[in-house]
């Protein structure tokens, strides 16, 4: 039988690799290491690229382990989740990884300006009721410019076609620059080969269920002012695991 969550929750307070900061926590603890991750936790100056949402951390590890040359933080609320992870990279020693659980929305509290290369977006809910909370919504990629480099680069790969809709949309919308784009992941070539290099346990029963996976990727400029696009699209007509049940309307902007 597998750990349960509290103690899960007691490894994680031992673990090197992973730093805890709640909403609750942050409101009065600063963040020393902000600015500071690569000489007080890589040590090393390699780039940085954060995966939002990691839950087990199997794309964070992942990617850790197919390119030991830059660093990965893999963030999350879900501790009990996180614990995988953060548990498979203590085991197999893999130094350019951690693990930050605390709330997106806070996410800029942790990082300095142009501390970070890259930011990935893997099966993120697609929040089809609230676009505030969709995690390549303007108020989200206005806090991810706060630490992203200039022209930084945002993977999104995703199962939901409302969420990679809404993402194109808005892009477009913002002329931000594309890199590379499709409806079909799996049905592409060698420019897709690295976001197709890595499948999550979902995402394989997912595909399973005969749902073809989205990518999308660009980059987000810092002098860009980004308005949210003013448009209806079609909901998911599935309701995807551990996802709160679909709106019964049958658009959302």
């Amino acid at each position: 039988m597998g750990k349960g969550k509290l103690a899960k929750f007691a490894d994680m307070e031992t673990y090197e690799n992973v730093f805890q900061y709640p909403y609750s926590v942050v409101e009065h603890v600063p963040f020393e290491m902000q600015g500071h991750w690569r000489e007080d936790y890589f040590h090393n100056n390699n780039p940085i690229v954060l995966e939002l949402g990691c839950g087990k951390g199997e794309y964070t590890v992942g990617l850790a382990k197919k390119y030991p040359d830059v660093n990965f933080i893999g963030v999350d609320i879900k501790g009990a989740r996180m614990w995988t992870g953060a548990t498979q990279a203590l085991q197999e020693g893999l130094k350019n990884v951690a693990f930050l659980r605390t709330n997106i929305e806070i996410i800029e509290r942790f990082f300095s300006e142009g501390e970070v290369q890259e930011i990935w977006l893997t099966f993120s809910d697609p929040q089809m009721r609230n676009p505030r909370k969709r995690l390549t919504s303007t108020y989200f990629l206005e806090r991810y410019r706060k630490f992203l480099v200039d022209g930084g680069i945002i993977h999104l790969k995703t199962d939901s076609n409302f969420l990679f809709t809404y993402t194109d949309y808005m892009v477009a919308h913002n002329h931000l620059p594309v890199l590379l784009s499709t409806r079909n992941l799996y049905a592409e070539g060698e420019s897709f080969a690295e976001a197709a290099s890595i499948q999550t346990y979902y995402e394989g029963m997912w595909i399973a269920r005969g749902l073809d996976i989205k990518y999308l990727q660009f980059r987000l400029p810092q002098n860009t002012k980004l308005e949210e696009p003013d448009v209806e699209i079609e909901l998911d007509d599935y309701r995807s695991y551990h996802r709160d049940k679909r709106s019964s309307k049958d658009k959302a902007k």
